[in-house]
C-alpha cells in the first residue's frame, strides 16, 4: 500500500533563470480548512532546506506559508547559501549545518544527528566529497533523502574539481548513502535539477557507477 505522504516539498526555485541552487520548502499538508494557497495549519516544523541565490526566496515562501521555523544547509556553497542573510532578517530563523564554524550555520547538525523538517525525521549523514561541510537529510519513514549536490535525478553527481572536492571521498559518500536508504526510497530532492519520483534509488545506483568512470 502507498504510505501516506507526510510532508509537502515545494522547489521554490522552480523556474527561477537566474544561477541558483533549489531551495525546498519542507512543510506538513494544510487542514481542511486552511486556505488553499498555503500550508499552514498543521505544517509541522516549517523548514527551508537550502536558501538558494540571486532570488527572492523570501516572497516565494511567503506564496505558501505565513512563518519559517528553521533553515537547514546541506552545504555552504554560495549557490546554496546566498539569501541566508534575508531569510533570517526576515523570518527570525536559525540556520543549521555541518559546520558550526562558519558564521552562515548558527546551529550544528552532526553526522548521525536529527533534524524535524515538516512532520517527519530527518537524519544527517555527512557526506563530503563535493565540500567537506555537505549532508544528506534522509526520512526513512517517509522514503525523502534530500541530497544536496552529491547525487541527481538520472544518476549525475557533485562536481569535484571545486576546492575540497575529492572523488574518490565523493564515491565513498555516494555509497554510503545507497546503504542507508531502503528500497523503498519514494523521492529524490537534490541541489540542482528535477526532483526524482519514478525509481529514485536507481538514480543513486546510476551515479555511484558514474562516479567510478567519468
Amino acid at each position: 500500500m502507498e504510505p501516506k505522504r507526510p510532508v509537502v516539498i515545494r522547489n521554490l526555485a522552480a523556474g527561477v533563470e537566474a544561477f541558483t541552487s533549489n531551495a525546498f520548502l519542507v512543510a506538513g499538508p494544510p487542514r481542511a480548512d486552511a486556505p488553499a494557497t498555503t500550508d499552514d495549519g498543521d505544517a509541522g516544523r516549517r523548514t527551508l532546506v537550502d536558501t538558494g541565490a540571486n532570488f527572492d526566496v523570501v516572497a516565494a515562501v511567503r506564496e505558501h506559508v505565513s512563518d519559517l521555523d528553521a533553515v537547514v544547509l546541506t552545504h555552504t556553497h554560495s549557490d546554496h547559501v546566498e539569501n541566508v542573510d534575508a531569510v533570517r532578517e526576515a523570518f527570525g530563523v536559525e540556520t543549521v549545518g555541518f559546520d558550526a564554524s562558519t558564521p552562515l550555520v548558527d546551529e550544528q547538525l552532526p553526522d548521525g544527528g536529527t533534524v524535524r523538517m515538516g512532520t517527519a525525521d530527518y537524519e544527517a549523514l555527512h557526506t563530503p566529497g563535493h565540500k567537506d561541510d555537505h549532508l544528506c537529510l534522509y526520512a526513512p519513514d517517509a522514503g525523502v533523502l534530500f541530497a544536496g549536490d552529491l547525487v541527481f535525478g538520472g544518476g549525475g553527481f557533485g562536481r569535484t574539481d571545486l576546492p575540497e572536492g575529492d572523488r574518490g571521498t565523493l564515491i565513498d559518500s555516494i555509497d554510503r548513502v545507497r546503504a542507508r536508504v531502503g528500497e523503498d526510497l519514494r523521492e529524490l530532492h537534490a541541489g540542482h535539477g528535477a526532483s526524482a519520483t519514478a525509481d529514485p534509488l536507481r538514480d543513486v545506483e546510476t551515479a555511484a557507477r558514474a562516479a567510478r568512470t567519468r
